[in-house]
């Protein structure tokens, strides 16, 4: 049972951040990066054995009553039912569907990343890497008016999740140049060559992707100087800095929650598991299989 400050959630849904959990799975966290990476409830350590996950949606069984009954979003692996403090909960709003409610954690990476870019009415965007990140990402600028979005990716059946979102798609051999910028989540070496290749003078990419151990070289020879190219990294575990001094992550979580009552957001999930059949997903994912977008975890009982 909970304490005073803490409430018992029933899982209704989990999400699987893909990358993150395929590195997680094969135990490739670097180790210098073990703290960093660490989830704010994971059990073990990377490695494993280690219970892992941040993107779950349930309902609080027991608790303060403000929040009794509520469907919650919380930063918990993939697991039935939990206790946590009160305040490691971020009510769902209403009129967003729990189901949908999953794609918090990438809506919120994606609103860190519009901080960091900082785009402006009119400006030509491409994003390379058309995983729940990157359209999240392209779904959120295709809203500041006058932008322009392509979303770029190898597989052309993302051309209609893109039309979904309201966007432009391209493969990369076919991909618009000269972007004012370009962001890159494909955490491919090709995906991040082919971002720099579609910059306009001056301007810069955008790194979503994480790399875990792998080395990636980055072409930095050519016209990369004389162009004046640039690359930056954005991660989601802190707030961008042009935000840091007045936003929270709680703020940041519950600015993300709010974009998810757009239904177009529903086009990103096209995969649903039962929480049993979580080993053989995960299975599948580290093996590099592109089955769908965003996966969906259904627990039985809700």
């Amino acid at each position: 049972m909970p304490g005073p400050d803490e409430v018992l959630v029933r899982t209704l849904f989990s999400g699987i951040s893909r990358g993150t959990e395929a590195l997680v799975h094969r135990g490739g966290v670097p180790e210098d990066q073990h703290a960093v990476m660490r989830a704010p409830f994971q059990d073990g350590e990377f490695g494993g054995p280690v219970k892992y996950g941040y993107l779950n949606v349930g309902v609080v069984e027991d608790g303060p009553d403000a929040l009794r009954g509520r469907a919650v979003f919380c930063l918990y692996p993939h697991q039935t039912r939990y206790v946590v403090p009160a305040t490691a909960v971020v009510p769902v709003p209403d009129g967003v569907p729990p189901e949908r409610a999953i794609l918090a954690g990438s809506v919120e990476t994606a609103v860190n990343a519009l901080w960091d870019l900082a785009p402006l009415i009119g400006d030509r965007i491409s994003v390379v890497g058309a995983g729940p990140v990157g359209c999240c990402v392209a779904a959120l600028c295709a809203r500041i008016p006058g932008v322009r979005v392509e979303l770029v990716d190898v597989e052309p059946s993302r051309a209609g999740v893109a039309a979904a979102l309201g966007v432009s798609f391209a493969r990369p051999a076919d991909a618009a140049t000269d972007r004012d910028h370009v962001v890159h989540t494909s955490a491919t070496e090709a995906g991040l060559a082919c971002a720099l290749d579609l910059l306009a003078d001056d301007g810069r990419v955008l790194e979503l992707s994480w790399y875990g151990d792998r080395r990636v070289t980055v072409g930095l020879g050519g016209d990369f100087h004389s162009r004046r190219l640039g690359v930056v990294g954005s991660q989601v575990g802190a707030v961008a800095r042009a935000r840091r001094g007045r936003w929270t992550h709680t703020d940041r979580l519950g600015l993300a929650l709010e974009l998810l009552a757009d239904p177009v957001f529903d086009a990103l999930i096209t995969r649903e598991v039962g929480f049993d059949r979580l080993p053989e997903e995960f299975d599948r994912i580290s093996a590099g299989e592109r089955n769908g977008l965003a996966v969906r975890v259904q627990y039985e009982n809700r």
